[in-house]
């Protein structure tokens, strides 16, 4: 089922180790994900293409409401996780309400942490590359596709002006 693949850290940390105990490499990203949009499918597939199995963070709606301000997320959480949980290139998505995602990353220890092509290694949140460099993980940066879910709002708030 598809709320089977909604999971709490503990259950996301087990998942990842007896994964890679069995020699399958883990692959960890995260956003918001407010309106999931054909340039979060394809860079979930891209994600995935990168291991054997993609865990995705996803920002709860007070985070979100911090990142993006008033009136965001469109979406509940729980509507989200449910979205991205359907998607074949998704293993698990947990939930997190830290700014960022180091808890997250030091929990589940991932082998590979992809992030959108907004970043840069450089740019990345310094505790973030810190803690994916202490134990020999790899960051890779994808190209973004398509709008933003921000640009997509606005575009419909205009068509409604």
């Amino acid at each position: 089922m598809i709320e089977d693949k909604i999971v709490s850290r503990e259950v996301a940390r087990k998942k990842a180790e007896a994964w890679k105990k069995a020699g399958e490499k883990v692959v960890f990203t995260n956003g918001c994900f407010d309106l999931i949009h054909a340039g979060h499918v394809r860079y979930l597939e891209q994600a995935r293409a990168l291991g054997d199995h993609l865990i995705v963070g996803m920002n709860d709606d007070g985070s979100v409401r911090a990142l993006k301000g008033p009136g965001r997320p469109i979406q509940s959480d729980s509507e989200r996780a449910v979205v991205l949980a359907a998607l074949a290139s998704v293993d698990l998505v947990v939930l997190f309400s830290e700014e960022r995602t180091v808890n997250l990353l030091n929990l589940l220890r991932p082998d590979v942490l992809v992030k959108g092509g907004d970043y840069t290694a450089e740019s990345l949140y310094p505790a973030e590359r810190e803690a994916v460099q202490s134990y020999g993980g790899k960051i890779v940066i994808l190209p973004l596709q398509g709008p933003s879910t921000t640009a997509i709002i606005e575009r419909i708030r205009a068509l409604q002006a």
